[in-house]
């Protein structure tokens, strides 16, 4: 016998989302294509706990071709610089989109259940998911103009005549939230005569009309293949815009929420562990949302971190950083956050709405272009323009300060990543920040995309005669966040889930206190943001007493008389 609730809710999840149709026969149509050929599921949901994860869990982030030499195919590449390069440093790998794809390097996906033949095949997939947590991107909220399923749309073909956000120039679009600043809709010639599809992203990526059941469905079937091909972490890409209705914002829309919901039932109940992740790029409460009432997603990324995290380091304050952190809830149970700097994409401003205060953004936004950085913009509802996201490499966002350019350019990475390392949740880290690269200015010109800045392509031999060579920057970023990554690793204080307190403190640090789920281990993780020398008093940081408190990080016993931070040194001050 199953939960004997299982079907109840999921008919319920179906009966609001599609009230017009018979809620039991959907039910059996999901389960059909969630478990087919017969298979089994857990008798009882997997109970939200901390178990999920632990200390020894970090992520890496990259494309199937980051690593190219024009040889060999580029997931092997890849599995080797993992085996290589990370094998103790980490253990999860988020493989960006690897299907096959007309542009926006693979977001616009044309068969999901194929892999791009010139990153591999499916074996490679399978290979490196026997060895890290694999992680896939779902990306469920459009497909690729020129994909098997458009080109069908297009011709009339059941099902996929009805696979696509249809709407009219005259429906009132104007509320409607976006991340780009093209036209909304695109006018196609189809069977049934001119439509016009509705277009989040571009007009190469036209949305699925999830109002349809039997997209769902398809979706369902999806996921199930990438689950029986190793993955075990799905990322559920731009899942914020996936429900449209004109006369709305058409964002964080209740139908999208209950989705999401519907996904977390059926995981909790597969016989594999699988974890969700939710990908929305927009200010903090809108962000948390998405955990739900421990029903929604397992894990969400903390978004507001990398802006806050570039303005701490190149004002020299932590006073917005802390701000925020000194606000942010614990994850509930069986929840965490992702923590990041980089990513594919660029560093979002978005989630810095209500943070920084605009002052302090224009002073960001002027400094990255100072280093020859890019700023990409979004259209407002209702007219004008704002700043979307900042494309740089967060290494060479890391090369000045406010003040200008200065010796201290690796420290204050190391810095920056060094506090993705001791916040609660799970870090991840692009492949781009683990090997210090610069802007790809190049590759802008060459592509005339301002995201290409951040999507260098390393030629792997000259990558590993880099590695090998200590005086490279690419050998010294590496060995010094893996060495800090593995150190990590042995640190229960670290657990996604340890509590944490943000402590008050000089303005110019980023203070937590960690401590172990068993309550045995404490860490007080300090990490000076300034280019000066910071003195915190012994009583600032109320070390228990006659415990034997050392930093990790320096191996140096903390002495009564106060600790002493150079400009951007961090520290992890144990009792164990």
């Amino acid at each position: 016998m199953t939960d004997p609730s299982f079907s109840t809710r999921l008919a319920d999840l179906l009966r609001f989302v599609y009230p017009q149709l018979d809620a039991d026969i959907l039910a059996s149509q999901v389960i059909e294509a969630f478990w087919p050929e017969g298979r089994g599921r857990r008798r009882r949901p997997r109970r939200p706990g901390n178990t999920l994860w632990s200390q020894r869990d970090a992520v890496l982030i990259t494309y199937g071709d980051s690593l190219i030499d024009g040889r060999h195919k580029p997931l092997d590449l890849l599995r080797h610089f993992l085996t290589a390069r990370l094998r103790g440093v980490v253990n999860g790998v988020h493989v960006l989109p690897f299907f096959p794809y007309t542009s926006d390097d693979g977001f616009a996906v044309t068969d999901y259940r194929k892999v791009n033949p010139q990153l591999g095949d499916w074996s490679d997939i399978r290979r490196i998911g026997r060895d890290f947590h694999l992680m896939s991107d779902l990306v469920l909220n459009h497909v690729s103009s020129q994909g098997v399923w458009f080109t069908a749309y297009r011709q009339g073909q059941a099902p996929y005549d009805r696979f696509f956000v249809e709407a009219a120039p005259e429906d009132d679009l104007t509320q409607v939230v976006r991340p780009r600043t093209t036209p909304l809709l695109r006018e196609v010639d189809t069977a049934m005569g001119r439509r016009h599809v509705w277009c989040t992203f571009s007009h190469d990526q036209v949305d699925l009309d999830f109002g349809n059941p039997e997209v769902l469905l398809e979706i369902l079937c999806i996921i199930r293949l990438h689950v029986d091909r190793g993955v075990r972490i799905i990322r559920l890409d731009a899942v914020a815009f996936l429900w449209k209705e004109p006369g709305t914002s058409c964002i964080h829309l209740p139908q999208t929420h209950a989705l999401i919901r519907l996904l977390r039932l059926l995981v909790d109940h597969a016989s594999e562990t699988v974890i969700l992740l939710t990908e929305t790029n927009v200010p903090k409460a809108e962000n948390l949302s998405y955990f739900g009432h421990r029903n929604e997603a397992h894990m969400v990324y903390n978004f507001p971190l990398p802006p806050l995290v570039l303005h701490a380091m190149l004002s020299g304050s932590a006073a917005c950083l802390n701000g925020w952190q000194r606000g942010m809830p614990p994850a509930p149970l069986g929840c965490a956050y992702l923590n990041f700097t980089a990513s594919h994409d660029g560093i979002g401003m978005r989630p810095a709405e209500g943070l920084l205060p605009p002052v302090e953004i224009g002073r960001v936004i002027d400094t990255i272009r100072d280093i020859g950085g890019l700023v990409s913009m979004r259209t407002l509802p209702g007219g004008g323009e704002a700043p979307y996201e900042l494309n740089c490499s967060f290494f060479a966002a890391m090369s000045r300060s406010f003040k200008g350019e200065d010796q201290h350019h690796l420290a204050r990475f190391l810095a920056s990543q060094t506090i993705v390392m001791s916040l609660e949740g799970i870090p991840a880290f692009y492949i781009h920040s683990l090997l210090g690269t610069p802007n790809d200015l190049d590759a802008v010109a060459r592509r005339g995309m301002n995201r290409a800045i951040n999507r260098h392509r390393w030629h792997y031999p000259d990558l590993t005669a880099a590695l090998d060579d200590p005086g490279t920057v690419q050998a010294q970023v590496l060995a010094q966040l893996s060495e800090r990554l593995r150190l990590r690793a042995r640190q229960p204080a670290f657990h996604p889930n340890a509590t944490q307190f943000t402590l008050r403190l000089d303005e110019r640090v980023f203070g937590l206190w960690r401590q172990s789920l068993d309550r045995d281990q404490s860490i007080f993780a300090l990490h000076n943001v300034s280019d000066e020398e910071v003195e915190i008093p012994h009583d600032a940081l109320n070390l228990i007493a006659d415990e034997p408190w050392r930093d990790l990080l320096g191996g140096e016993v903390v002495a009564q008389g106060g600790v002493r931070l150079a400009p951007y040194q961090c520290c992890w001050i144990s009792n164990r």
